[in-house]
């Protein structure tokens, strides 16, 4: 961006529009004269209409008309740099702002919660009281102990964020650069966690990025939820493999991979039948569908998301660590944010399940997913208690 705007500087084109300006100016108030004062447009829209005569070939984009102006107004060369340089560093905030912006809405009844113990903004905090808050918000007593452990009487922001951003540092990173292709997720979890609207988020998500993208409808327990995902596939114009209820779900996955290889597609999401950690038919069949998923790609599929319903809180980890043991979990997907007043479970999830949260559902539409940021959350909680630090 900072290259772009010492170019336009350069560019003789922008310099010649400046001249032509200046002479057109210099021309009016040479033959200006009283009498004509009243009948004669003005020297400033008379300047409007040559430039935008100029201009009227390519309408100037927002950086073209900031380097215009800059020129017209005969501006030193280093406020043009230090123009630019501000533009480059809105342009760095802007993904962390929108992520704190969607977590300021996601966590609102959460943030009602803490807000009982802590009603105003301070500089230092009580420790009694940040405890309290976090025990309000849902986050297990054990996980408290750890993050508060040492931390003096009166707690600043500063210190308090560095404990809590830690608690997501056991997570493993994932490197998502050079994925095979297709690249296959399967999806995971209990019923009513919200399952085949967040493969819809996901489906709507790799569109968005440009990436070609099919579904399988693999939850052929309920007829419901191969409708369910019909629809949606429908809705986002994608492509899906479905059967009807009853039949071998491990069969649709094994087609929509091989569909996805056939036809050079980039990502697969299959669906499967919601269940609960003792049913032991039901997870039979999820270690089949692993299986057959590694027959039709090899090292298929690449990522096994556990989709975990927000307003559950801490119950959720026991069904998350039960599925890990099963089948391995790759990841988390929080669904119902928006809908909890327990955002602080968020904390436990990742810490005691030493997974990642890949990402955050705040909402039913397709474009209410975003990706999970332990800063951007962290610092949307202590934004509501803290005041700004000087």
């Amino acid at each position: 961006m900072f290259s772009f705007f010492k170019k336009k500087k350069k560019e003789e084109p922008k310099v010649e529009e400046v001249q032509v300006v200046e002479e057109v100016q210099e021309e009016l108030v040479t033959n200006s004269t009283p009498d004509k004062e009243e009948n004669t447009p003005s020297k400033d829209e008379t300047t409007e209409e040559v430039v935008e005569n100029i201009q009227k070939e390519e309408e100037p984009s927002k950086e073209e008309a900031i380097v215009e102006e800059i020129i017209e107004e005969k501006i030193e060369p280093e406020v043009i740099e230090e123009v630019a340089q501000e533009v480059v560093e809105e342009k760095i905030e802007e993904p962390k702002e929108e992520k704190k912006g969607f977590f300021s809405r996601a966590l609102e009844k959460t943030f009602a919660s803490i807000k009982t113990v802590v009603p105003q903004k301070k500089e230092k905090i009580a420790f009694d009281d940040i405890e309290e808050m976090l025990i309000e918000a849902d986050m297990e007593y054990e996980i408290i102990e750890k993050a508060m452990d040492g931390l003096p009487e009166e707690i600043t922001r500063k210190q308090l964020r560095h404990r809590l951003v830690m608690l997501f540092e056991h997570a493993p990173d994932v490197d998502l650069n050079n994925l095979p292709k297709p690249f296959v997720r399967l999806i995971i979890g209990v019923n009513g966690a919200g399952k085949t609207t967040t493969i819809a988020k996901l489906a709507n998500k790799s569109k968005k990025e440009g990436k070609s993208v099919i579904l399988g409808a693999g939850d052929t327990f309920r007829a419901a939820a191969i409708e369910q995902l019909a629809t949606w596939a429908d809705k986002l114009d994608v492509p899906i493999i479905k059967t009807k209820q009853g039949h071998d779900s491990s069969a649709v996955a094994y087609d929509t991979i091989s569909s996805a290889v056939s036809k050079n597609i980039d990502n697969v999401i299959i669906d499967t039948a919601g269940r609960l950690q003792t049913q032991t038919n039901l997870n039979n069949e999820l270690k089949k569908i692993v299986k057959v998923c590694g027959k039709a790609q090899e090292n298929a599929p690449h990522q096994k998301l556990m989709i975990l319903d927000g307003t559950q809180g801490n119950t959720a980890i026991a069904q998350a660590r039960a599925f890990n043991e099963m089948v391995g979990i790759d990841g988390i997907i929080v669904t119902k944010l928006d809908g909890t007043a327990k955002g602080g479970a968020l904390f436990s999830i990742s810490n005691q399940l030493e997974l990642p949260i890949f990402f955050v559902g705040i909402g039913e539409k397709q474009d209410d997913l975003i990706e999970f940021s332990p800063d951007a959350f962290v610092d949307s909680l202590l934004d509501e208690i803290y005041t700004e630090e000087k």
